[in-house]
């Protein structure tokens, strides 16, 4: 089960992210995936954060299947940019994956650099057999 935490004690959420979640259930761990093609491994959308943010969550989308599990039972993400200029970009598509209602928790964060030089890596962890509930 998921349980939605918002308290208006602390800052409300400014994106398409929850301040907590409480989980049970079988935990999935993603492993943080970056731009990479899954047949070619080559980078896809150099210099393009938009494209790379596409295909991140593309690769994230098919190891949660491979996991049997989907968006939904997402409970956390951590995404990291190489320039927080792009954050904007970055979470219009990122808002595209799920519902601002029942959106994770998130972290992200600016770091120097990213393996094969990319723009952007994000890993996340997921509840298998999850029933949502939001409590205010």
């Amino acid at each position: 089960m998921v349980k939605i935490i918002r308290t208006e004690n602390a800052p409300a959420p400014v994106g398409p992210y929850n301040q907590a979640i409480a989980a049970t259930g079988e935990i999935i761990f993603v492993a943080g995936q970056i731009p990479l093609h899954p047949q070619t491994g080559e980078i896809v959308g150099t210099g393009d954060i938009a494209m790379q943010t596409q295909q991140v969550m593309s690769n994230i989308q098919a190891i949660l299947t491979a996991a049997g599990a989907t968006w939904e039972n997402v409970v956390k993400t951590s995404v990291f940019l190489t320039d927080l200029q792009n954050f904007a970009a970055m979470n219009q598509v990122y808002a595209q994956y799920f519902e601002e209602k029942t959106a994770p928790a998130r972290a992200c964060v600016e770091v120097s650099r990213l393996p094969k030089d990319v723009l952007v890596e994000i890993e996340c962890i997921a509840v298998r057999e999850i029933n949502m509930k939001v409590s205010t």
